[in-house]
């Protein structure tokens, strides 16, 4: 059998080999010092590209988060978010474990929230409730079929929690994608939050790594924060040389992710047993319902496994497909067949 077709997720992209010459070219030294140069590069660009101050590389998205979200609050403090977001649903806990919190989760259309819904979470000065202090947002929303906030939206709960006392983050570990979807600009999305997070290892094709992004004055507790919970490295710009080769040339190239994805879209919405809507498809994220099948998703994920496709259960009769720089349109076309094989038959 062929090698399948990986769409269960943007992550299981491999370096090229351009990517791996750049990695055993990168210069280092030890980070934990300040001194490894490959690593103050990429920190420094990721913090131009969002025009903000300062930036700082850690291992993985949830340490991402988990190092924003401890460094805008304290213990006891509620975090509002949508139901299905990553750092309320996807980081183990890691909220509450780590740093004390207690989640307000909202029912979003599809992860994206209103400033209605926000202000109606926001809690009233009582000692029953834990204190408002962090509204965190998630651009692009996995759950939400790759969703993208409008920047007009963000702006209007942006100005609502400055006037509540409360302050932003974002979870953007997509935010390329967004921006992309979006029609902005990564400083005009990042520019209301005061930390915001994005992934070099989903999409942009770097084996491992994430951003914090924010001002000069937060970096040194977040410094602290990142060596609190494991993630201060030695000669890390092995890894940060990755991350610097996927924001130098990767970027541009997210559009034909989207592309495939509506084209992906546009077929599973016309096979027997999907229900899709292709308008609802903003990125290079495809959540579908396989419920006419009568099957589970797990069933028939271990069909599409077996016609050649890989693909990742989302719910009792749910499966997400994810585009990514190691699919191209033959790839594409082979998966649709595969696809209809199993759900078209």
């Amino acid at each position: 059998m062929d090698k399948p077709i990986d769409l269960r997720s943007d992550t299981v992209t491999r370096p090229s080999p351009e990517m791996r010459r750049a990695v055993v070219e990168a210069e280092v030294g030890d980070d934990v010092f300040g001194e490894d140069p490959s690593v103050n590069r990429l920190q420094d660009k990721a913090a131009k590209l969002l025009g903000k101050e300062a930036a700082l590389f850690v291992p993985s998205g949830t340490m991402a988060n988990q190092v924003c979200l401890r460094l805008l609050t304290q213990p006891g403090d509620e975090v509002i978010c949508d139901a299905g977001s990553h750092c309320y649903r996807y980081e183990g806990g890691a909220g509450a474990a780590l740093s004390g919190l207690s989640f307000y989760p909202l029912a979003g259309d599809q992860g994206r929230l209103s400033p209605e819904q926000v202000a109606g979470a926001i809690q009233g000065d009582n000692i029953h409730y834990p204190i408002s202090r962090v509204v965190a947002l998630e651009n692009t929303h996995n759950r939400g079929n790759g969703s993208v906030y409008r920047l007009e939206a963000i702006q209007a709960i942006a100005a609502l929690a400055r006037e509540r006392g409360l302050k932003l983050h974002l979870d953007g570990a997509r935010l390329f994608n967004a921006c992309l979807a979006g029609g902005y600009s990564p400083p005009a999305l990042a520019e209301p939050f005061e930390t915001v997070s994005f992934c070099l290892s989903k999409g942009l094709g770097a084996p491992v790594g994430s951003m914090v992004v924010t001002s000069r004055r937060n970096l040194p507790r977040a410094l602290r924060i990142r060596k609190q919970l494991g993630g201060a490295m030695r000669q890390a710009g092995l890894l940060a040389a990755a991350g610097l080769y996927a924001l130098e040339r990767n970027l541009d190239r997210l559009v034909d992710d989207h592309r495939r994805a509506k084209r992906l879209a546009e077929s599973l919405a016309g096979m027997r047993d999907v229900k899709l809507d292709p308008d609802r498809i903003e990125t290079n994220i495809v959540i579908f319902d396989v419920s006419p099948s009568g099957k589970s998703s797990a069933q028939v994920r271990d069909e599409l496994a077996r016609a050649g496709v890989l693909v990742l259960p989302f719910g009792p009769t749910t499966l997400r497909a994810v585009l990514h720089l190691d699919v191209n349109d033959a790839d594409l076309e082979a998966a649709l067949k595969g696809f209809s094989r199993v759900l078209n038959s």
